[in-house]
Parts: C-alpha cells; structure tokens; sequence
C-alpha cells in the first residue's frame, strides 16, 4: 500500500481523499445519474466499487430491501475472485476470517455394506498451484460487506440507496436517455413513484431481473427436473469429515455435497431431493427442513446428523440458462449504436449451485464492466468500448453453463451409472481450473490483441488473467507479488521485461530506448494520453523487470518512466521497479524470451497484449484504438 505522496497520512490509510462527485454527495437520490445500477448483490456491488473510482462520474446503486444483506446465499469464493480481492484491497482481511478449502474427500458406498457410505478418496483442491490465493467459503454478506467499504473509502464516497424498486424503463433522448420508474419500498414513502434519468443502467437484480425484462432479453435453455434441500446449519455428528468438503454418494443413491463454512462450526450442505416430474410446477419448493434433514441421515448412514440450529435454508430445482445478449442491443443493431442498458450476474447467467461459480462468475462481469463505463464516461475510451462487455461476458456465462450441467449431472448420478469408481473425484481434479476461475480467455478485439507476438511470454496468454509470480522490489530489497500491486483503479499495466545480457549478441539497450520513447516520444501513449498537468502514472502504471538479482541493478540508472514523481510534492515511487526473485525466477516461471517483452494488461487484470521492446510502433496503434487525446479527457 502506497500513501503519504499527498503529505503526511496519520489516519486509516485506505481511506483515499473524496474528489470530484465525493466532495458533496447529495444524500438522496438525485433526478439525473451517470449510471444507476440497480441491486447490490456481487455483480452490482463490484461495478459500483470500481466506479467509485472514477471521481467525475455519478454513479448510485439502488436496492429493494431497507437494509444491507444479512444472510448470503453464496458462500464460494474461488481463487479469481480472490485475486481480483486484492485489487480491490481487502484479500487479506477477507482470508483472515473465510474457511480455507485445502481437500475434498468423496464419499461412497461401502463395497462390503453397501447401506453405509465409507470416504473413498481425498483430493487436494489445487493439485497443480494455478493460484497463490486460496479457495474460500465465507457469506456472501460479507463479500459484499467488503465492497460496501470499498465504495465508502474510494475519491466518489459511494454507497447503496437502499429502499427503491425497479418498476420499468425507458430508452429517450437527450444526455440522460434511460428513463427509470422506480418505487420506494421503505419509511414514510412507501409505496410512491419517482423517476431518475441515466447515461447508463446495469441491471444486477438477480434471476428474475425486471431490467432484463424490459429490454427483452431473453433467458435460453433448460431445467434438469431435478431438485436439491440446501440448509445452513449448526449439529453434533459422528460423521468424521464434517470439517471437510466433500461429495458423498449412498446406496440409496441420494447425494451430498457438504462445505463446511467460516467460524469452525457451521456447514452447508446441499441434500439430494431427487428427480422432479415435469408436472410438479413447483411443489417440491414446499419441502420442509424435516424432511430435508430426515434425507440427510439416510444419505450419511451410519452416521447421524442431530441438527441444533438451521441458519438458512432452501429448495431449488437446478435449471441451466443464460441471456441471448447481455445489454439492449438487438443482434440485427450490433455495430450500428452503442448500447445503454446492461445485465450482470444472475439476471444473466443461472444454474446450479453446487459448482460454487454463481456469485464469482458474477463479480467477473461487474469487473469487466465497471472500468468500461468508467473509462467511457471519464472521456478516456469511445462508447464503442461498452460493446465489448456483452460480445466477452456471454461467451463466458455459456462455457459455464456447459461446465455446470455436466458438473450437476454427475452429482445427481447414482455409484452404479458411472463408468469407473473414481470419475467423479477424476472430473473434479481435471477440471480445478475452469471453477477456480482460470480458464476465461477472451478473443481478439479492440481491447485484446492478436497473437503475433505471444512467443516472447508464453505464460501470459492474451486474452486470460495475469498470473503473478514472486519478484523482489529494488528499492528495498522486498519479496513481493507482481500481480498484487495491480489495483483496481481503473489504470492500464505496463509490465516491460529486460533482455538477459548473457545472451550472446543481446542488445541490452533495448529496454532503455523503449522506456525513453515511452517516456517522451509524442506517440507514445503514456504521452499522448495522459492529461496535462496529471501524474506520469495516471492512465498507465508502468512496471520494469529485470533479469539479475536487486543487488545488480543501479536504481539511479533506472529510466525515469519506471520512477515517476508523483503527488503535489513531486517525489519519486519507487514501487515500480523489480528484480527476479533468486527462488523463483520469473522470466522461466512465465517463459519469457530472452530478448525481453512488453505485457499489457486491461484494469480487470486481463492480459490484452505482448510485444517486443522493439515494436513502439505496434504498441501505440494498440492504443490508439482504445484512449482518446486528453482534450477529450475529463
């Protein structure tokens, strides 16, 4: 954590200064917004956090309850989003209090007793270590929590209204063209209409989203008539795994699969209620806790499960759907206007709940999205930039919806119908990465560049997330991560590795000349699009690597763009130049040529480019493409 460059800070140092709309927050909402998103689930949440930190754009974020969520549904939190945590600042904290999944036992009937179910095996949950952060379950209430935090601390000072329905909208024009009917649902206006004016609507309000509805896109897909008891509950058990995740299959051919929860002694278990007929139109929902604890004890026979307290409980039948389009243009206007309406998370996406992916995938689309209306509103980006978010998240939500239906099925499954012993523990192995949150990789676009130059950083494919890897900070001899320092502030990375002078014929100059073009040249893009009079690092955070250790780099020598002076004071961060960690040498960790590479990398933490020192040329036009002259910049 970076402070005192704005002078001397003795208080809570995230707590960043209040600028721009954060100086004089009108405490009700106001009749003209930039964006009103409306819910404050995962997805809402997270767009609004990253809006906050555009201190010239007014944003709100509205919710029908009085008050802020209490008991989450979601409690699986995977290695991604806690990645994407420390961007936002609050991964540590969030560890510190979360239950850490580390194995998963699978259960399965006693080939002896087939009436009894015996653990069969124990998987290690990231056998191969695509993540440094841990895979976590902790309420959903308190992720949201941590972004409610972030939004109040961030230059915009932004928190939820709470208290307001979305009625309808309706799409005008004018510099506020979405007309939004909306209806208190608390304190002495209850019952009574206003309307608000927006640049943009997001609609994060949950699988029966009225803003989905109104720009009428349309859910695909199907159900799987089958249903589960879901229940949050305290109890004394001999079952000896109750600390420990697992999948459980009986005899009888119900199923389990239980995840144990924060705090030591509470679990969630997700109970197989069993196959639905396609005319029950619901009535399985009706399912009482008895019997859904009464299942329970058969499943875990011989053990017993005596249920103290119930914190939570559910039934739901899975079903597998995602939206035609995630915004309010028609597939036959795509390319012909830039859209105005947008839907994340479960007004998206829906499926089960077993694959812990709801409440991640979620938070995923308000990132990608966040720093698009950001960069758009703040007069960074063209408006075509918001076309991407619908054109990359779809995609996603279908691959995992694709994941979910086999991953639901093979749970419903009885021991009998698999084809070997161990499939199921063996899809869940094979497949760590995709519900980890690692196998997203989007496509060539304005904001993802072609391939051409992948070669010179083969373990930063464009297109997926940033891997860190350790690195030791010049300056002060620190280990650190060099992926941690990646905030979400709305800024580009710029990540330049050194050629190796070993290398025989090596042009150890490279690197200089490409940070003083970066670094003064007209057509360098930290040149061309960084506002006057700002911070060397306002759009773009620079980084440099080399290949020796600390003690072999002169800082002093260092080009200036990799020291920039920032704040009022002008003192130099020297937070941006790194060494190769002499444990884990990143240059062979990450593949990178010897001849030195250029890694860009997108706000949301997405590798969107790799290039040789040597291509400025390629890099400019690269951005060219996406920023606007600062004139434009506000």
């Amino acid at each position: 954590m970076q402070f005192h460059h704005h002078g001397y800070v003795s208080t809570d140092p995230r707590v960043q200064p209040a600028a721009g709309v954060g100086l004089d927050r009108p405490d009700d909402l106001p009749e003209t917004v930039d964006v009103l998103i409306v819910g404050t689930g995962p997805a809402g949440m997270i767009t609004a956090a990253q809006l906050a930190q555009f201190p010239t754009v007014s944003t709100r974020i509205i919710e029908q309850r009085p008050a802020r969520l209490a008991i989450g549904q979601a409690d699986g939190i995977q290695a991604r989003s806690v990645e994407t945590f420390q961007a936002f600042g609050f991964a540590e904290r969030i560890i510190a209090e979360a239950f850490r999944i580390t194995e998963m036992a699978f259960w399965k009937p006693d080939p002896n007793d087939p009436a009894k179910i015996v653990r069969a095996a124990r998987t290690r949950d990231d056998p191969t270590g695509i993540s440094e952060f841990p895979h976590l379950l902790v309420n959903q209430a308190r992720v949201l929590d941590y972004f409610a935090e972030a939004m109040a601390n961030a230059p915009a000072r932004m928190r939820p209204d709470y208290g307001y329905r979305f009625r309808d909208l309706e799409i005008t024009d004018g510099d506020y063209p979405v007309r939004v009917r909306l209806e208190h649902t608390a304190g002495e206006r209850e019952g009574q209409s206003r309307t608000v004016r927006a640049k943009y609507v997001v609609g994060a309000d949950g699988a029966h989203s009225r803003v989905r509805d109104a720009i009428g896109c349309m859910p695909q897909g199907d159900k799987a008539f089958h249903a589960w008891g879901v229940m949050d509950a305290l109890a004394v058990t001999d079952f000896p795994d109750i600390r420990t995740k697992c999948a459980i299959q009986s005899g009888t051919g119900g199923s389990i699969l239980h995840i144990p929860r924060e705090g030591g002694y509470l679990f969630r278990m997700y109970v197989d209620l069993g196959e639905v007929a396609a005319d029950d139109n619901g009535k399985v929902r009706e399912t009482g806790i008895e019997a859904i604890i009464e299942q329970a004890n058969e499943i875990l026979h011989p053990y017993t499960l005596d249920v103290r307290e119930v914190a939570w409980h559910s039934v739901y039948e899975v079903g597998h759907r995602v939206t035609d389009r995630f915004d309010d243009v028609p597939a036959d206007a795509v390319g012909t206007r830039t859209p105005r309406v947008f839907i994340a998370g479960d007004a998206c996406h829906t499926h089960s709940a077993k694959a812990g992916q709801g409440m991640n995938v979620s938070m995923q689309d308000g990132f990608n999205l966040g720093w698009k209306l950001g960069h758009v509103l703040a007069g960074r980006s063209p408006e075509t930039l918001l076309a991407t978010y619908s054109a990359e998240r779809q995609v996603i939500a279908q691959n995992l919806i694709d994941f979910d239906r086999e991953w639901s099925s093979m749970m419903a499954k009885r021991p009998e119908e698999f084809e070997s012993p161990s499939a199921l523990e063996d899809f869940y192995v094979k497949t760590a990465e995709f519900p980890a949150g690692f196998m997203t990789t989007y496509q060539p676009s304005m904001i993802i560049g072609a391939p051409a130059h992948q070669r010179l950083a083969g373990g930063f494919p464009i297109g997926k997330r940033f891997k860190s890897a350790p690195v030791v900070r010049v300056a002060d001899a620190n280990p650190v991560h060099l992926g941690h320092h990646h905030r979400a502030d709305g800024r580009w990375r710029i990540y330049a590795f050194a050629a190796d002078p070993t290398l025989v014929g090596a042009d150890v100059s490279v690197l200089d000349r490409w940070a003083n073009w970066l670094g003064a040249a007209a057509e360098s893009p930290v040149v061309a699009y960084t506002p006057k009079d700002a911070d060397l690092d306002t759009v773009f955070d620079v980084k440099v690597i080399y290949r020796q250790e600390h003690t072999g780099v002169d800082i002093g020598a260092v080009p200036t763009i990799f020291r920039p002076a920032v704040g009022p004071f002008h003192v130099v961060d020297y937070e941006k130049v790194y060494a190769t960690d002499p444990q884990v040498d990143i240059f062979a960790e990450r593949g990178i040529d010897r001849r030195g590479a250029v890694v860009v990398v997108r706000p949301d933490q997405y590798v969107a480019a790799v290039f040789p020192l040597t291509a400025t040329a390629e890099l400019a036009a690269f951005f060219d493409q996406i920023l606007l002259p600062p004139l434009e910049f506000s």
